[in-house]
């Protein structure tokens, strides 16, 4: 394994006379390329690894011999775990650096990842699964403050843009993979084939990551870190934030946790191979994520937050039909409005953040895995008891919410401009 880069200096702030002071990365400047593609390849393995029974579930319930609701705990376990372990691995990152932490974590998440097929029962699977998401939190919180840290403040959307676009090819290859590699050969090849995917990712990831040149270790105080996710807390903007992305990630727990089983139910019969091809949709959140920046320059944030939400609540609506003419386009619609609309808001947050940008992006994390938790569990258990429109209305009632912050947003916004300038200097 190359050595690995801890982002510190062996003297904070030193330089020399001969050497110019370094600049943030950004299109064209060098490092900037290397960057793209390891964070691009640390995205890949992260939604690739977390979500890798998500396809399977139809095939891990009939193995297992188990409902779907509880199959549905093998992403659960993982999303929930991550959301829990967030916070304290980015809390770590502050001190020991930012490729450091995300080198580990890839480590113990690929390493996992090679144990997962093995496991004898369905409780083995879930234990392993929340071991292997915990390990992967400290990849996602570590890399967002690692861009907001290196890249140009103006390039930032972007570059966060190409690291969710990452994520949703990440999500879409992993699906892809143990979709038909469960088909031909069983579910438990599937979910090898994606940890070795995940491992070549990984290799990549350490051979181009650029060294930290920003980075400053900060001490572990338990206080000083509490006072800052408490300053976080108090922050309305990146309160709206965080319940914007955990709300925009429960429609898409709720959609693609429970897609699978609406498939290969009647009138589909789909095979498990033809299922995790419909995962090639997450191409079109690879375009719309990365597009995000361009979109914000244009209509603002709120107003590709609005064109994001309208377009997943179009494509649930779509869903609705038995026809996959209407639902493949429905995922379609789905699938580019979650990534514009968790772009927008996960770069948003390490803009807003002006210190401890590890900790507010963890809080993002959080929030936004647990909505995938609750959205994944609560999708299932929906169709479950209810079928497809009782997922599908969970699924609205969380666009409903996006809807209400994102007004109150704006409402917050012009109560602030007509304020006189003394009062907002005083608050």
């Amino acid at each position: 394994m190359p050595p690995v880069h801890t982002g510190a200096p062996a003297i904070p702030g030193a330089s020399t006379p001969s050497s110019p002071a370094p600049q943030p990365l950004s299109p064209g400047r060098p490092g900037y390329r290397r960057m793209s593609l390891a964070l691009f390849a640390a995205g890949l393995a992260t939604f690739a690894l977390l979500y890798s029974t998500q396809a399977l579930l139809p095939a891990i319930s009939a193995g297992f011999g188990v409902t779907a609701g509880q199959a549905s705990w093998t992403v659960s376990a993982a999303t929930g775990a991550l959301a829990l372990f967030v916070l304290p691995l980015s809390a770590l990152s502050e001190r020991f650096g930012r490729t450091r932490m995300m080198t580990y974590s890839m480590v113990v998440a690929v390493g996992v990842g090679l144990l997962v097929p093995f496991a004898p029962n369905v409780e083995w699977l879930v234990a392993l699964r929340a071991v292997q998401g915990a390990a992967i939190a400290g990849i996602p919180a570590s890399a967002m403050a690692y861009l907001a840290e290196e890249v140009r403040p103006k390039a930032l959307v972007a570059a966060i843009g190409l690291f969710v676009a990452g994520n949703s090819i990440g999500g879409m290859s992993g699906r892809l993979v143990t979709g038909w590699a469960a088909q031909l050969w069983g579910w438990r090849a599937g979910l090898l084939a994606v940890a070795l995917m995940a491992l070549a990712c990984a290799v990549a990831f350490l051979v181009l990551l650029p060294r930290a040149r920003f980075f400053r270790p900060a001490s572990l105080n338990p206080r000083a870190v509490g006072r800052t996710v408490a300053g976080h807390l108090r922050d309305p903007l990146l309160l709206r934030l965080y319940g914007i992305g955990a709300l925009f990630m429960t429609v898409f727990g709720a959609v693609y946790t429970v897609i699978g089983y609406r498939l290969v139910d009647e009138p589909f019969s789909l095979g498990q191979g033809v299922v995790g091809s419909i995962f090639l949709i997450y191409l079109v959140g690879t375009v719309s994520s990365a597009a995000a920046g361009k979109l914000v320059a244009r209509t603002g944030r709120r107003g590709a937050l609005y064109l994001a939400v309208t377009t997943t609540a179009l494509g649930l609506l779509l869903s609705l039909s038995d026809s996959l003419a209407a639902i493949v386009p429905g995922l379609v619609l789905i699938t580019a409005g979650f990534f514009a609309g968790h772009a927008v808001a996960s770069a948003a947050v390490s803009r807003t953040a002006k210190t401890g940008r590890a900790q507010a992006s963890a809080l993002y994390q959080s929030a936004y895995y647990l909505g995938s938790s609750a959205g994944g569990t609560l999708g299932a258990l929906a169709y479950h008891s209810a079928g497809w429109a009782a997922t599908v209305g969970i699924a609205l009632l969380a666009v409903l919410g996006v809807v209400s912050i994102t007004l109150y947003g704006s409402h917050a916004a012009r109560a602030e401009r007509r304020m006189p300038a003394s009062a907002i200097g005083a608050r």
